[in-house]
This record gives C-alpha cells, sequence and structure tokens, in this order.
C-alpha cells in the first residue's frame, strides 16, 4: 500500500498566500514564510507554490518567493507559474526546489515535457492538468489553461495520458469546478485521471473535511492529498488529517 502524503497549497498573489472559489474571489491567508514554517512543523511531507497570476501577466514566478520559503522548511517544494522554459525550471532547480509544475507551457508545447524530463529527470517534472466538466469531451472532462480561464477543447485523460507518454514523472489534476467551494474533490475526475496512467496523482481541489481527504485517496486514486482552505484557515490541522487517514487503514509517516 502506498503512503499517502499530505501537501498544503501556498497560491502566491502580490507577496501573499490567498485563496479563492474556482480561481476567483480570492482572499488573504497569510505569510507564505509563516505558513511554510507552520506546515513543516506540523508534519506536512510536501509542500507546493503556485503563483497564480504569472502566466496570465506574462511573466516568470517570482523567485524571491521562493527563496524566502526555501530558507524556512527542508520537505520537498514543488513550484509552478509562469514556467515556460528548461531555463525557467534550472534557475528554480538552483535555488532549491524539488520539483516544478508546468500547465499551460506544456498544452501549448507538449515537447517541453519531454525535454525537461530528458534533461532534469521524471521525478522533478509534475503536469497540473486544471480540467473542467464538459459533457463534449470523451472522458467528460475538458483541459482550461491561464488560470482556469481559458478552454482549450483538449480531453483531460486524453492529456494525462500524453504527459505520462512524454515523460511526467507526476500528475496535478485540479477540478475547477470544485476549487476552493470545500464541497470535497471531484473524485470521478481524479480517478478518471489515476486509472488512465500509471504516474502518481496529487487530488486537488475542494478537500473541506477529513472524509474528503479519505475520498481522494480511496476514491479518486491520489497517492498525494493538496489542499489550501481548510489548512490555512486552520480548519483542520496536518496532524489531525494524518491521525484520521490511520485511522481508516491508509498508511501515512506521522
Amino acid at each position: 500500500m502506498n503512503i499517502i502524503k499530505i501537501m498544503p497549497c501556498l497560491d502566491m498573489k502580490g507577496g501573499r498566500v490567498v485563496k479563492g472559489v474556482q480561481f476567483v474571489d480570492l482572499r488573504d491567508a497569510g505569510d507564505p514564510v509563516v505558513n511554510a514554517q507552520f506546515y513543516e512543523e506540523e508534519g506536512a511531507d510536501e509542500l507546493a507554490i503556485l503563483d497564480i497570476a504569472a502566466t496570465v501577466e506574462g511573466r516568470k514566478t517570482r523567485q524571491e518567493w521562493v527563496k524566502d520559503v526555501l530558507r524556512v522548511i527542508s520537505i520537498p517544494l514543488t513550484v509552478g507559474g509562469g514556467i515556460s522554459s528548461l531555463d525557467d525550471m534550472v534557475e528554480l532547480f538552483n535555488l532549491g526546489v524539488s520539483k516544478v509544475s508546468v500547465n499551460t507551457a506544456a498544452v501549448k508545447r507538449p515537447r517541453l515535457v519531454q525535454e525537461a524530463s530528458e534533461r532534469f529527470g521524471k521525478e522533478k517534472i509534475v503536469v497540473a492538468i486544471d480540467g473542467r466538466r464538459n459533457e463534449q469531451m470523451t472522458s467528460g472532462f475538458e483541459v482550461v489553461v491561464r488560470g482556469g480561464s481559458t478552454g482549450t477543447g483538449v480531453d483531460a485523460v486524453a492529456w494525462a495520458k500524453k504527459c505520462e507518454a512524454l515523460g511526467a514523472g507526476e500528475l496535478l489534476p485540479t477540478s475547477i469546478n470544485r476549487d476552493g467551494t470545500e464541497e470535497g474533490y471531484d473524485v470521478e475526475f481524479t480517478r478518471a485521471i489515476s486509472n488512465a496512467v500509471s504516474l502518481p496523482v496529487i487530488a486537488s481541489g475542494g478537500a473541506g473535511t477529513l472524509e474528503h481527504l479519505y475520498e481522494g485517496a480511496v476514491l479518486g486514486g491520489a497517492s498525494t492529498l493538496l489542499a489550501a482552505s481548510i489548512f490555512h484557515f486552520r480548519k483542520i490541522s496536518i496532524r489531525k488529517a494524518k491521525e484520521y487517514l490511520r485511522s481508516k487503514g491508509l498508511q501515512v509517516n506521522l
């Protein structure tokens, strides 16, 4: 049985952690350094930073935010937002980032995934797949880009399979329909992705209760559970989440 990991996510804008609903209506969720330090002390297995405005604003990830967080943690850090070239990745890896997450740039030029995997190793390459329900797609889910604002006409499950073939090491599907709602992961979406590939899958978008975390792992087939709102607003502690998952028979690192 896989060890289930917990990954808080710091959505960044203007130097602050923010959290919205379906990628809009953002509200402040604190200082990134304070949050990062708190989550490591609480037992987070990994941490993510997503510069949510970078692609829309046509710029790279703000490295100063990454540096500040890296100074206070020792757990693996995944960084996404505005990463569109191998040079961007080199800069982040040189800072000490463990993995990079690509989304819009990979959809625009899929070969970027292959080039990155060949150069840095697949274990360092995460492809984020923002998806929304669309009955016109074979799987029922469409890939969206540019912070969830633009449809692509690409089937999310077909894209996941292509990312695996190109050399991605991990997939991060986020349900736009559920993001920030705290109504639970879209486990159909997560399961559709996890069933289609042999890669580790990170559940994302909508966790609001302990039961939702369990469902992400068991019904969604995810090996990592990403959450933001429930941790940022201190509704659930990482320790409590892990104890609950263990009580339900899942393996976690306490």
